[in-house]
């Protein structure tokens, strides 16, 4: 069983900065490529971040030069760094993994960025 907690989340004025946690429980933290996605009010779930398990990353054109994921695996927790924020930010920002053919999602945590 996997579980996946995120925090961080809250409100802050734009240009502003948040970082988002997510803590996974279990042993196969370390070996599992971890994501953040974001779901708008009335839009579809979309892909924000990746990193792998050797610390590779990948980012959403929309976020590219703003944003920074990272991880600790001694603390089984994966980053979300989120710099320069913008009202488009605005979303509940969800952590993803894949493992064992099944996926897992976080509760969710919401960011609203103010104008």
């Amino acid at each position: 069983q996997v579980q996946l907690v995120e925090s961080g989340g809250g409100l802050v004025q734009a240009g502003g900065s948040l970082r988002l946690s997510c803590a996974a429980s279990g042993s196969i933290f370390t070996n599992n490529a971890m994501d953040w996605y974001r779901q708008a009010p009335g839009k579809e779930r979309e892909f924000v971040a990746r990193i792998t398990s050797s610390g590779s990353t990948n980012y959403a054109d929309s976020v590219k030069g703003r944003f920074n994921i990272s991880r600790d695996n001694a603390k089984n927790t994966v980053y979300l760094q989120m710099n320069s924020l913008k009202r488009e930010d605005t979303a509940v920002y969800y952590c993803y993994t894949r493992w064992n053919y099944l996926n897992y999602w976080g509760q969710g945590t919401q960011v609203t960025v103010s104008s």
